[in-house]
């Protein structure tokens, strides 16, 4: 049966690919853009003007491993921006950040003679999940920066490869907590499509325009289907994300509770979070999900998957 969505809230859920692009990749949309940019990134001075450029990008030769990004601008200053929206979380996701990356940074090479000077890449990454957890103050910060730094003297090698990761789930806050344009933006990407009406701070300008631009209301029919499709995209990777989870754990569960049985219920609960964190490996769940599901360290996990191969 083809299933259907109705219009269930005023506004365009960001995080589609549809709302993502139309609220933040389009020429009507690229003030949104750079008020956001300015608002995560650490420039010393304010982004004026930006330029799309085309989202594909290659290697040096037309046979090497092509990147597709969401959005891919420069600013006034020549510098490179890539903004990326991620729904789910991929095993390595990290190294892909590194790929990506590098790629604005290759294509500044220059035929003949250069002094390799290079202009500044900027890789923002706005997540729907949490790729931090390593220490318990993680999760008190929901934008990570992540840069090129010595490591004796924790100054900078070099500010021309920079990450910005937005961890979503983080942020916690209600509408009457908010105080700054940052918790603006977080709360409007994370919470958008629940609202039926403007929230409070739209009495700033920008967030005024962005909520009418983000009004379902003005959808053409052809621009509603598109919208209903990509909702329905995004539900389903939400849907099977959420199942290998729960199999995950009823299946761990459940032999935990057998070898508890025979252990004993101190011994029963460590082989259940075992036969947990096997499972989990099983169904390709990344490693930050096991931590928080089993309280074991990421080092614990990696090397009893070690042992165990």
């Amino acid at each position: 049966m083809k299933k259907n969505i109705k219009n269930e809230t005023r506004f365009l859920n960001p995080l589609t690919d549809f709302g993502f692009h139309r609220l933040f990749g389009t020429e009507s949309s690229k003030k949104f853009l750079i008020s956001f940019l300015n608002e995560i990134v650490r420039e010393e001075s304010l982004i004026t003007e930006i330029q799309y450029l085309p989202p594909i990008v290659r290697g040096f030769t037309e046979i090497e491993r092509k990147a597709v990004f969401d959005i891919l601008c420069t600013n006034e200053k020549g510098e490179y921006f890539i903004v990326e929206m991620q729904r789910a979380k991929q095993k390595f996701f990290r190294d892909r950040s590194l790929f990506y990356a590098s790629l604005p940074i290759q294509k500044q090479a220059p035929q003949g003679i250069w002094d390799f000077r290079l202009k500044a890449v900027y890789l923002i990454a706005v997540l729907d999940f949490i790729i931090f957890n390593e220490f318990e103050e993680d999760n008190n910060h929901v934008i990570e920066y992540v840069n090129l730094v010595r490591e004796r003297t924790k100054t900078y090698f070099s500010k021309k490869i920079n990450f910005v990761f937005v961890e979503l789930p983080k942020f916690t806050k209600k509408e009457e907590e908010l105080i700054t344009n940052f918790d603006f933006w977080m709360y409007s990407l994370k919470n958008m499509d629940k609202l039926n009406d403007f929230p409070s701070f739209v009495q700033n300008k920008i967030f005024e325009e962005l909520f009418r631009a983000a009004d379902i209301n003005i959808l053409t029919k052809k621009e509603m289907k598109n919208y209903k499709k990509s909702v329905l995209e995004y539900r389903d990777v939400k849907s099977s994300i959420e199942l290998a989870r729960e199999e995950a754990l009823e299946e761990g569960i459940e032999i935990g509770i057998k070898k508890g049985l025979e252990q004993g219920v101190e011994q029963g609960l460590e082989r259940a979070k075992i036969a947990i964190i096997l499972k989990c490996f099983q169904k390709n769940m990344p490693v930050e999900d096991i931590v928080y599901i089993t309280g074991f360290s990421e080092e614990y996990i990696n090397q009893y998957v070690k042992e165990q191969q």
